[in-house]
């Protein structure tokens, strides 16, 4: 048995077909083939149905890709250690981040990431949020930056910063002329909101439940820019995190950005990697890059000041 045989076995269990897994490994599938049954043969029972048309794991096949997914991520964490010794700013970090926060925080912590660290990779990945914490938990990333609550005792979680929203609502709508809002200035209203998968509907129907407000029915986005043109279009209003009406991002016409009055409601933001990992030193370096965004970024009364004065200049 080698390490080489145990990622055969890890690629067939996640691709569930010979070629692709194959390819997965730049490797022939006869060649996958005769090494996975060579293992068969070496272990003494059987890890794989074969089927016509897909390959169908034993319970024991299963049991033992899982473990073998377990030592192929501690051998990479090995490697981390050898590296980061070497040269501890060095490597490749894979971050994982969702899609309601990446577009706009990246532009502005990308460049500072790349300046602190100049010799190290940072390969990105945007995903909704289960998708992330599934990755992270086998190995596949490691780390990444999500909204609190995340209810998950193997993980370290960093916190980063708060995120306050704001209301946009078209230019005509009746709350457009008021500097500041109430959370009960809502509660006869009907929000437009993303789909189900999206942390950022789950935040927002917390924000409804505490004002009173509903949602409104018939459409759900599959995008904050979505959501944005929606209210553009005079179709409803929504909630929209402060990062995504700053600069460089490009504001809609006929939209107004109102702030709320008092503590604002807003999301938490973390960055959360495996308790277990040997990069825990550097990522809590890497945190405190994202920690340190400008304070104004984050301020959400620039952006509705912003929104106020060009309705006033249209």
């Amino acid at each position: 048995m080698n390490l080489r045989d145990l990622h055969y076995l890890v690629s067939l269990a996640e691709h569930r077909h010979f070629g692709r897994a194959a390819e997965a490994c730049f490797v022939s599938q006869p060649t996958l083939s005769t090494q996975i049954k060579k293992l068969e043969d070496e272990l003494g029972v059987p890890l794989v149905e074969r089927t016509p048309r897909k390959v169908l794991l034993t319970d024991v096949g299963r049991e033992i890709a899982s473990r073998a997914r377990d030592v192929l991520n501690e051998i990479e964490q090995i490697k981390g250690i050898a590296r980061r010794t070497v040269d501890p700013e060095s490597g490749t970090v894979r971050l994982g981040i969702f899609p309601t926060l990446g577009p706009y925080l990246l532009p502005h912590v990308v460049p500072m990431v790349h300046s602190r660290f100049p010799r190290l990779e940072l390969l990105l990945v945007e995903e909704k949020t289960e998708t992330v914490l599934h990755r992270l938990r086998e190995g596949k990333l490691d780390a990444g930056v999500l909204a609190l609550p995340v209810h998950d005792d193997s993980l370290h979680s960093e916190f980063l910063f708060e995120e306050p929203f704001l209301l946009a609502v078209p230019q005509s709508h009746p709350l457009a002329k008021r500097s500041q809002l109430k959370l009960n200035d809502l509660s006869d209203q009907s929000l437009l909101l993303l789909e189900d998968g999206h942390c950022m509907r789950d935040q927002a129907l917390e924000v409804c439940h505490m004002a009173g407000a509903g949602e409104k029915s018939g459409f759900r986005a599959t995008s904050l820019e979505t959501l944005r043109q929606m209210v553009a279009a005079n179709v409803g209003i929504t909630l929209l995190p402060t990062l995504a009406v700053k600069p460089p991002v490009a504001q809609a016409p006929n939209l107004q950005l109102v702030e709320f009055s008092g503590h604002p409601p807003s999301r938490r933001i973390a960055m959360l990697w495996r308790k277990s990992s040997a990069m825990g030193g550097f990522l809590k370096q890497l945190a405190d890059v994202f920690r340190s965004l400008p304070s104004d970024l984050l301020d959400p009364h620039t952006a509705a000041s912003a929104s106020a004065k060009r309705r006033r200049v249209a």
